[in-house]
């Protein structure tokens, strides 16, 4: 199983990127999807994920209205795009997907990508 995330660079303050990550060697439609992040100084922590439809998201207090989790099964890809980008968002982001529905913990996702940096400057 793989995940292939891409899409991470350097963006100003209040722009906005859009980060992919294509899937390999998984039932794509059978898995939970999210996205984590891990800043300098700072533990992992949940970012969004979408239910194995795309019907349902759900999305860390700090991102709300700013980033959209979208999926497409066809493609085998999860999308996150971000907008009104932050200082603090500057982190490496990290797809994962999971067995569990709604999965939030990243101890409940059992496949992980090996992220891309997102750097928000101002």
């Amino acid at each position: 199983v793989q995940l292939q995330a891409s899409g991470g660079g350097l963006v100003q303050a209040g722009g906005s990127l859009r980060l992919s990550c294509a899937a390999s060697g998984v039932p794509f439609s059978s898995y939970t999807l999210g996205w984590f992040r891990l800043a300098p100084g700072k533990e992992r922590e949940f970012v969004a994920v979408i239910s194995w439809l795309g019907a349902r998201m759900t999305y860390a207090e700090f991102v709300k209205g700013r980033f959209a989790i979208s999926r497409g099964n066809a493609k085998k890809t999860v999308y996150l795009e971000m907008n009104s980008l932050k200082l603090e968002d500057t982190a490496v982001y990290y797809c994962a997907a999971s067995s569990s529905v709604m999965a939030v913990s990243a101890g409940e996702y059992e496949y992980w990508g090996q992220g891309t940096l997102v750097t928000v400057s101002s």
